[in-house]
């Protein structure tokens, strides 16, 4: 099953040096998870400065600059993996980084007929 793992932190906790350990350590576990079949996609995310959020409403699109919602963690990364249950998808999330001072969310994909395969 694939499982989403969303990794929240608050963006300003981490130094650059943090920061950049961190990233090496999330590709090492991307390249133990590509080894053993079980990664399908993972990568950061720009600060929330950059975001822009987007709805529709009575047919018009309203466009404002940051994140949708303010909260004390943001969304800064993912990965997306193939694993065999929830209790998989557990252990490979507490090996990410950011688990030991953030908080990463699993979730379950669901699939649907008619999207394109990867």
């Amino acid at each position: 099953m694939k499982y989403m793992l969303l990794v929240y932190l608050d963006e300003h906790a981490l130094s650059e040096a943090e920061r950049q350990h961190c990233y090496v350590e999330s590709a090492q576990l991307a390249q133990d998870l590509n080894s053993s079949g079980q990664y399908l996609a993972a990568g950061p995310l720009h600060p929330t400065s950059t975001a822009t959020s987007v709805r529709v409403r009575e047919g018009k699109r309203l466009v404002t600059d940051g994140p949708f919602a303010e909260t004390r963690e943001q969304l800064g990364g993912y990965y997306l993996i193939d694993a065999r249950d929830l209790d998989e998808a557990l252990g490979i999330a507490e090996r990410i980084p950011i688990a030991r001072m953030g908080t990463v969310e699993i979730r379950p994909v669901l699939e649907i007929p008619g999207l394109p395969e990867n």
